[in-house]
């Protein structure tokens, strides 16, 4: 004769995520955007950063990483930089620059807003710096590249 008997399995009820944790600053790597690598102590051990440090770092990083570049990445990551500087008129390239990095810095719920955008030009050269306010900061901090 065949067992027939059902057994019952509870479904564990499901935890959404929190909002507040996303937007807490944790502590990460220190990087060292002149040498574009990792700061190392005595002992080659990777040196750790404050949870502000390591976003600043994060929005440096990301406003130089082109969007579908890192395979790593999700399509939300990056920006389109290159689309940008190929438009022909001078303001054009400013608007898209703009644009593509305050929604590539957007998509990190720690970034309260992008402003104060400055272009500079050498020949076809183009430098843009900017200010990036943190949510729950009182500063603001500049990134240029």
């Amino acid at each position: 004769m065949a067992n027939t008997s059902l057994q019952i399995v509870e479904v564990p009820d499901f935890i959404e995520e929190s909002s507040e944790y996303d937007i807490k600053y944790k502590r990460t790597a220190k990087w060292d955007a002149e040498k574009g690598d990792f700061v190392r102590d005595g002992a080659y051990r990777i040196v750790e950063c404050s949870g502000e440090e390591g976003f600043m770092i994060w929005c440096f990083k990301i406003a130089q990483t082109e969007r579908y570049s890192c395979l790593a990445y999700t399509n939300d990551i990056g920006t389109e930089l290159e689309e940008a500087l190929a438009a022909d008129n001078q303001k054009v390239v400013e608007s898209m620059v703009e644009r593509t990095l305050t929604e590539a810095l957007k998509v990190n719920p720690r970034t309260e807003y992008v402003t104060d955008f400055s272009f500079t030009w050498n020949a076809d050269e183009m430098h843009c710096t900017f200010l990036v306010k943190g949510v729950e900061w009182d500063k603001l901090f500049r990134i240029s590249i």
